[in-house]
């Protein structure tokens, strides 16, 4: 099957397999879709694309396309020849009808709208008076650093004396909310409020918000019509174009009441900013009851008290919330460029709630993307390339080996290059990615993206109260870090390593063994060298140019530079590996003889005090590692040592140098003053001629340390490669991708939490002295698939603690942050604009490395767990939870330590940290099912210590929304005296499917795939799974067992 685009008349045709298997030539023009039996007879059937939707299937292998029709006519099933076929006919045949070509129309029009914005800001702002664009555009908040875009103007609706068909009627309604373009005709339905059931004088508590991107002008229309809701459940809000004159077709389930028009001027220019406008039927002619617009402030209290709500609107199932969805892109006149390169696409709504003394208080609750997302892998992919080809050379450099251990070098660096082509084909495939800055669940097995975390957002609630300040509480919501792609057969990470490790030292016929922790410590060997050596070089070359000069000063600074230096490259080599690395890379030479035996000496017997070495004249320069030649295990020793010889000599040169300079400034000082001149310029010369020899003996000793310490390292690294092949490399690349995918939502965390507490002193001050506690909250089961994933996600987050934050100021305005290192060892160099720059510690503006201090805890909630505690085993939970809480343990203890008592969070209510830590103990000792009080008191803790908090489950959708809006609200009831008696109503108002109100009813807003009827709502969870008893779970296994034993047998 061929795509062919040779015909002129047609847009698009093909041949195709249609849903009988019959071969068909397909032909497209405009929205009609020709089916013919061969390319040259004539149309057998002809589709008209209108009211139908496109369902394309997102497996690897199938290449089918659906065609639904709203009229309820049979499925159309098309079949593709390959993937890139289908995956095109299915953009084309999506944009083929005139819905679809007024979608583009509009879209171009936007455009338009933004470009000519751009052009004349002016012009842009006059859709509200100068006076109130900063109160709109720039909320006041007491002592909060605001999210990037806040909704640039929001009003509130509600109705009266509507009017019914009949008398007894009772009214189920609510308002869309459609926005007309200046000269222009085209409607587009951009959000409703909730359903209010059961009056007739409909109090909506759901606003309307429009971002500061939104083109919205003076001149622009906005439509409000009321429709009555027959059967709640089948009432779907969707948003299309439509012309002016059209109204929308009456979906089953709703009736059209009325509706009203009104320009944005009106609304922002009265007086009391307040519009009363009166709803007529679609011909005009009759009355049907009036609406109230009214103009809304986040950071204005509202007059008046609650009383006349709840009498009012008692039996009325309102939900407490409006809503609003940014269009892409953020505002570059936001004041927080820096949060702006990081944050993409909010999501704002903004909900008032009653507290306990009858008063509103406003809560705006903003989910945004993070470019993070992509970023951070694609830096951190890069850095693994790098050192992956770093090491091959190195394994190549070795020089020869005997033919055991030749062999085995060309298998480890074959291996080694087929992996390091993964990476580079990974990185290329991510540098191509356009679109959405965030990985979809539906894409969390697709192998290009598997670096790459799953809906990684940010979810902050901003609690506006009228007698307490106002406040932020974040969490980062992000898919358990794992790999999907390679899948949990053989268990995750956890697993995984503690069996290839039991493995490996059963290889040691093969090759040497060593422990993970040598092997760590060769890399970090490694890494000193590639750092130090360099700066030592430099550190020399300054030396000798300022004794060129001669600059007394400047010869002093350079010699205490290159001694600081000098003195870590010397005790990085001292330790035991690097000797009997050296002598089992000399046994690997071919034809080794050993001098002595094999024996190996004491540590303490390595070093020498550098302050009592010999002069360079005794130091013996030794060549490179012997072959086919005794080997002297002591020879090490020495040429270690020399290093330290050389510096001592460099140094003693120095002070000599600079004694006789100041005997003879003060002779000179008393004779003609040419005369000194002449003298200093002679004796210029001698201390260049005089350090120049020495200074190259210290390079050439550091040069000859260095190439025998990389080819051992070498060594061990071969010998580690080498017992576990394929499968150590396979595990490193599983932990490369964990890892990935957990920092890239701490870097978003960090630079979340660094920008709110900019202006906290004591959090600052908790950053560069204690370190900043980062507490995740799984919600994982430990059950089939998600056992596997847990694993994962525990090694990914303990991985996290060999990351190192450090804030610079920024040079550009390029803000990203820059990530350095090697795969023990991360440092994120954080870029903040100058001004906020200025407000850290000077000692994190001095460049401190700040570290970070990753704990988890898992309670699996879903009803794969009451499988795991009935029948399986809760050990991984388990152990998880008690090693975290020692490490949030000693976390507390060095709080506490170092950090004065003032420096917590005041809460309404301050709880005693110790008693929190106490109470988590004893519950993660109970061992009691589904366990949640374990999620909360983690949480309280962390909030209490000033931490990063996550929230984490195979898809960061359902599980995860549950638990953030649940937590969301038990702090406003705790904290912000939510009243009791809307408690139950404000957590429905956060899990309510209306508030996506710009969906396509077609779209899953989680997966970003195109669906069949599923919901749109991210904080709709089927909460009466997690209800049903474990006794009918236990029937319904025995049932389904009988059911397969029969249709077996």
């Amino acid at each position: 099957m061929l795509l062919q685009l040779k015909s002129v008349e047609y847009e698009r045709e093909r041949v195709s397999f249609v849903e009988d298997k019959k071969e068909r030539w397909c032909r497209l023009k405009g929205n009609l879709l020709f089916l013919m039996k061969n390319k040259s007879s004539e149309a057998s059937e002809v589709v008209i694309l209108e009211r139908c939707w496109i369902v394309e299937f997102r497996s690897k292998t199938d290449v089918s396309i659906v065609l639904k029709f709203q009229s309820g006519e049979p499925d159309l099933y098309l079949e593709a020849a390959s993937k890139p076929d289908c995956e095109s006919w299915a953009v084309a045949l999506g944009e083929a009808n005139s819905e679809g070509l007024q979608n583009k129309i509009q879209q171009l029009r936007r455009l338009i709208m933004e470009i000519k914005e751009e052009r004349s800001s002016d012009e842009a702002r006059q859709f509200v008076p100068s006076s109130q664009v900063d109160s709109l555009g720039e909320p006041h908040f007491t002592s909060i650093q605001r999210i990037a875009n806040e909704p640039k103007l929001e009003f509130s609706l509600a109705c009266k004396d509507l009017v019914t068909a009949t008398r007894d009627r009772k009214l189920n309604t609510f308002v869309q909310v459609s926005v007309l373009y200046p000269a222009e005709h085209i409607l587009t339905r951009y959000s409703s409020t909730e359903i209010v059931e059961g009056t007739k004088d409909p109090l909506f508590l759901t606003g309307v918000t429009f971002p500061p991107e939104y083109p919205i002008y003076e001149e622009t229309k906005i439509k409000l019509t009321v429709y009555d809701v027959k059967d709640k459940s089948q009432d779907t809000v969707r948003t299309s174009v439509l012309p002016d004159h059209k109204e929308p077709r009456a979906d089953t389930g709703r009736s059209f009441l009325g509706c009203t028009t009104f320009r944005v001027a009106d609304l922002v220019k009265s007086k009391e900013q307040q519009l009363t406008l009166t709803l007529r039927t679609s011909d005009g002619g009759k009355t049907v009851g009036t609406i109230e617009v009214n103009l809304v402030k986040m950071g204005e209290l509202e007059d008046g008290e609650t009383d006349h709500i709840t009498t009012d609107a008692q039996d009325q199932k309102c939900a407490l919330v409006r809503e609003g969805a940014a269009t892409e892109g953020i505002s570059g006149k936001d004041n927080l460029p820096s949060l702006n390169a990081v944050l993409k696409n909010p999501i704002c709504k903004l909900y008032r709630f009653p507290t306990s003394d009858n008063k509103w208080m406003r809560i705006r609750e903003q989910m945004a993307e993070t470019t993070l997302s992509f970023h951070v892998p694609k830096e951190l992919i890069n850095l693994h390339i790098k050192e992956d080809m770093r090491r091959n050379q190195e394994l190549k450099d070795l020089g020869e080996l005997a033919p055991h251990w030749d062999n085995m070098r060309k298998s480890v660096i074959a291996h080694c290059d087929q992996m390091l082509s993964m990476y580079q084909d990974t990185l290329a495939e991510l540098g191509k990615h356009t679109g959405s800055s965030f990985k979809p669940s539906c894409n969390k097995g697709e192998k290009t993206l598997e670096f790459i975390p799953i809906n990684l957002h940010l979810q902050r609630m901003h609690v506006h109260s009228p007698r307490l300040k106002d406040a932020l509480y974040d969490v980062i919501t992000v898919g358990a870090p794992a790999a999907h792609f390679q899948g949990f057969k053989n268990g995750g990470l956890r697993k995984l390593l503690s069996k290839f490790e039991a493995e490996r030292r059963n290889t040691g016929y093969q090759c040497i063994y060593y422990s993970p922790e040598n092997t760590a410590k060769a890399k970090e060997v490694l890494s000193n060298i590639n750092h130090l050596q360099p700066l030592i070089s430099s550190h020399a070359d300054l030396l000798l140019n300022s004794a060129s000069q001669h600059s007394p000063d400047s010869l002093k600074n350079s010699l205490k530079m290159l001694s600081e230096k000098t003195e870590l490259f010397v005790h990085a080599f001292k330790d035991q590996l690097v000797r009997s690395a050296l002598l089992a890379l000399y046994t690997a030479r071919p034809g080794c003889v050993l001098k002595k035996p094999a024996m190996p000496k004491n540590s303490t017997e390595e070093g020498g005090d550098l302050q009592h070495q010999d002069h360079p004249s005794q130091i013996k320069r030794q060549d490179s590692i012997p072959h086919h030649s005794e080997y002297d295990e002591e020879e090490w020793d020495r040429v270690w040592a020399n290093v330290g010889k050389s510096l001592n000599c460099v140094i003693a040169m120095v002070d000599r140098l600079l004694e006789k300079d100041n005997v003879s400034n003060t002779k000179e000082g008393e004779n003609d003053p040419s005369a000194a001149d002449c003298k200093v310029f002679h004796t210029g010369g001698d201390w260049y001629e005089q350090l120049y020899p020495l200074v190259i003996t210290l390079k050439d000793c550091m040069g000859e340390v260095v190439t025998r310490a990389k080819q051992s390292m070498a060594f061990v690294l071969l010998q580690e490669l080498a017992c576990g092949l394929p499968q150590c490399l396979m595990l490193t690349l599983r932990r490369d991708i964990v890892f990935s995918q957990a920092l890239a939502g701490l870097v978003c965390g960090f630079i979340i939490k660094l920008h709110t507490g900019l202006h906290d002193q004591g959090f600052l001050q908790q950053l560069h002295t204690v370190g900043l506690l980062v507490q995740y909250e799984g919600l994982l089961s430990t059950y089939s698939e998600e056992a596997g994933m847990l694993e994962d996600m525990a090694v990914g987050i303990s991985d996290l603690q060999k990351v190192m934050f450090k804030v610079i100021e920024a040079k550009s305005e390029d803000f990203l942050p820059i990530i350095t290192g090697r795969r023990e060892h991360y440092v994120i160099e954080v870029q903040l604009p100058a001004k906020m720059f200025e407000l850290l510690p000077q000692e994190i503006k001095e460049g401190k490395l700040l570290r970070m201090y990753p704990v988890l805890f898992n309670v699996g909630i879903n009803e794969q767990q009451t499988l795991a505690e009935r029948f399986g085993d809760t050990t991984l939970q388990e152990n998880i939870n008690q090693e975290n809480l020692e490490l949030l343990k000693k976390y507390y203890k060095l709080f506490t330590e170092k950090m004065p008592p003032d420096c917590l969070p005041h809460f309404q209510e301050q709880n005693d940290l110790k008693g929190l830590l106490e109470n988590l103990h004893q519950n993660i000792q109970a061992k009691k099912r589904k366990n949640v009080e374990i999620m909360w008191l983690a949480a309280t803790i962390c909030r209490k210590m000033n931490g990063v908090r996550f929230t984490c489950c195979k898809s960061a959708k359902d599980r995860t929304s549950m638990s953030v809006t649940l937590e969301q609200c038990s702090i406003l009831r705790d904290e912000h005296q939510l009243h009791k008696d809307f408690f139950i109503r404000a957590l429905d108002c956060m899990r309510s499917r209306q508030i996506q109100g710009a969906l396509n009813e077609s779209d899953d807003p989680e997966t970003g795939c195109l669906t069949d009827n599923k919901p749109t709502s991210r904080h709709f969870y089927p909460v009466a799974l997690l209800l049903v008893s474990s006794h009918l779970l236990v029937v319904w296994l025995i049932l389904s067992l009988a059911l397969l034993l029969a249709k077996y047998q």
